[in-house]
């Protein structure tokens, strides 16, 4: 009899179980029944989505923008634009619009950087990679045009304005005088010409450190420069040693002598008392000439040490040479 009663309940025992289970399992079941139904009940909604410039009609049970960038493989990278924002309710007729950074060059202070974000006005990526311009600094573009093509290149250039004082002299003004008492050829100094000084304010525009523009503001004259007075000899009639000598030039040079070489001359004549070795570019070769302390004589030969205002006269001993050493002599050169 008791083994009979503890079988019952036994099975009573394993009755309960599979009732309790089997309802367990139907409220599962109406569980998710209940929430496929719900999620098929959401109503379709059309949307636009445009991206990267491409435009396309979408129907979607999406709640947000950012299950609709989802379900169409949209993939965002950190300096994209989503207009409107990713949590926005999706509605019946919403835009979406995905802008795509790109990559931007600026060239600033030398150096170069690079930064990537939507694309927008010259002044916006200036903004973004922190460059900030000076009030008279400029941008290549413009800052206010569009920035389109990935890659573009952006160049900001430092202007500065400084004011520089500088003193340059004066050139002073030279006076000649015509003297009838002194030769032809010969000048003489009366008043030593001074140059002025004079103070100008420049107003200099740098571009990247180089000047590129220089402008006069303000110039005063410190002081005043002084003119130079030369008289200069317009004689052409002296008389010398018994003889009245025309003349086109008279001249002081330095003078030396020579003697015989056995050589002749560089015009091709043989060295003789009243041959003179000149300078072609002083006195030309062929010239008459009358020398002071020495008489007349003729440019035909020329010397190596024989430049600018010098001569030599030929004497036909060296004893004759030793004798006249080195002397400042005036020469006329006839007509």
């Amino acid at each position: 009899m008791d083994g009979w009663i503890t079988a019952w309940r036994e099975e009573k025992r394993l009755r309960s179980r599979r009732r309790s289970f089997f309802l367990f399992c139907a409220a599962l079941l109406l569980l998710f029944v209940g929430a496929g139904w719900g999620m098929f009940s959401l109503p379709w909604k059309k949307v636009a989505l445009e991206v990267d410039g491409q435009e396309k009609l979408l129907r979607t049970r999406a709640k947000t923008v950012e299950q609709v960038l989802a379900e169409e493989g949209v993939t965002l990278a950190p300096e994209d634009e989503v207009n409107p924002p990713l949590l926005t309710p999706v509605t019946r007729g919403l835009r979406i619009q995905v802008k795509r950074a790109v990559p931007v060059r600026i060239l600033v202070d030398g150096g170069e950087r690079e930064i990537r974000l939507v694309p927008g006005t010259v002044g916006q990526a200036l903004e973004r990679a922190g460059v900030h311009l000076g009030p008279l600094d400029r941008v290549e573009p413009a800052d206010t045009e569009k920035l389109v093509e990935p890659g573009e290149t952006i160049k900001v250039i430092r202007v500065e304005v400084k004011t520089e004082m500088v003193e340059e002299e004066v050139g002073y003004q030279v006076i000649r005088r015509q003297d009838p008492g002194l030769e032809i050829g010969t000048t003489r100094v009366l008043q030593q010409g001074r140059k002025g000084l004079k103070r100008i304010e420049y107003r200099v525009t740098y571009e990247d450190g180089a000047e590129v523009k220089r402008e006069v503001v303000k110039e005063e004259i410190v002081r005043e420069p002084v003119p130079q007075v030369i008289v200069v000899g317009t004689l052409r009639e002296v008389s010398r040693g018994g003889y009245t000598l025309r003349f086109r030039q008279a001249l002081w040079v330095t003078a030396t002598a020579y003697t015989h070489t056995g050589n002749r001359t560089a015009t091709g004549t043989v060295p003789r008392l009243g041959t003179v070795a000149v300078d072609p570019q002083v006195i030309p070769l062929g010239s008459r000439l009358y020398i002071e302390g020495y008489g007349f004589g003729r440019a035909e030969d020329v010397g190596s040490s024989i430049r600018g205002e010098r001569i030599d006269v030929f004497f036909e001993s060296l004893e004759a040479t030793r004798r006249w050493g080195v002397r400042r002599v005036k020469v006329y050169i006839l007509e």
